[in-house]
Order: structure tokens, then C-alpha cells, then sequence
């Protein structure tokens, strides 16, 4: 936080208290009208399939829903509008809501107990070190 911040958060407390530092909400104004929006979140709630993406990939990513937002005559064009109007209605980063069902639990299981340790690298035995490039460690 740089020192003219800290002034003007001192500022506003001093005038206002805790409710002075509360935010005030978005910074930039939501270009969705409640219908525009309401019809978008429906076409989202459909699934990338029901709109033709068949590549194996069944999640929205941001190319996709851009296409799909100018399909429904959105005003969000660019990834950066998009990803806040999509964050501030609720949709987060691609999270699958159920676990795949070609998931096999049993060898996930035997993988973390027999492959995973000979992947893993052995955790380093102390050793006195340095945080200078150039002075050796002691030891």
C-alpha cells in the first residue's frame, strides 16, 4: 500500500469509521441489463455441448462464452468484462460439479500409494545454506 493510500484510508476513518473503508461495490458499471443477463446464465446452464462444443472439453472457458455472450447480443466483449461480470454473478473458475464417471477411486488409490512415492523427490536433508550469492555457507 503506498503512503498516499494509507493517508486517505486513515482520512476516511477518522471522518467516517469502519463504514467509511466498506467497499462500495463494483468500480465499473454492469452493461447487462437483468433480462440480457437472465438469458445468457440460461444458455450457460445448458452446457458447452448444447451449443456445439463437441472437442472433448465439456467446461466453459472464456473463448466460449464469449462467442456464446455475442450470440445472445451481450455487450461483455472483452475477457476482461467478461471474466468480472461471470465472477460477479456467482460463476468461479472451471470446478466440475460431480466427479467424472470414468473415475476409478481404487486406482487412484494404488497410484498415491506405489507410483507417487517413486515420482516423488526425496525432501533434502538440512544442510547450512547462505542467502548471499556470493559468501559461501559456514559449516
Amino acid at each position: 500500500m503506498t503512503a498516499l493510500s494509507v493517508r486517505r484510508c486513515r482520512r476516511a476513518w477518522e471522518q467516517g469509521g469502519a463504514d467509511a473503508l466498506r467497499s462500495a461495490g463494483p468500480a465499473s458499471v454492469e452493461r447487462l441489463s437483468p433480462a440480457q443477463w437472465g438469458r445468457l446464465e440460461r444458455e450457460l446452464r445448458r452446457g458447452p455441448l448444447a451449443h456445439g462444443f463437441d472437442d472433448g472439453f465439456q467446461g466453459w472457458t472464456l473463448k466460449r462464452v464469449k462467442l456464446l455472450s455475442g450470440g445472445c447480443s451481450t455487450s461483455a466483449t472483452r475477457s476482461r468484462a467478461l471474466w468480472k461480470l461471470l465472477r460477479r454473478h456467482g460463476w468461479s473458475a472451471q470446478v466440475p460439479v460431480r466427479r467424472a464417471l470414468e473415475r476409478d477411486g481404487e486406482a487412484i488409490e494404488v497410484w498415491k500409494a506405489e507410483v507417487w512415492p517413486q515420482v516423488k523427490e526425496p525432501r533434502p536433508t538440512w544442510a547450512p545454506t547462505s542467502a548471499s550469492r556470493t559468501r559461501r555457507a559456514r559449516g
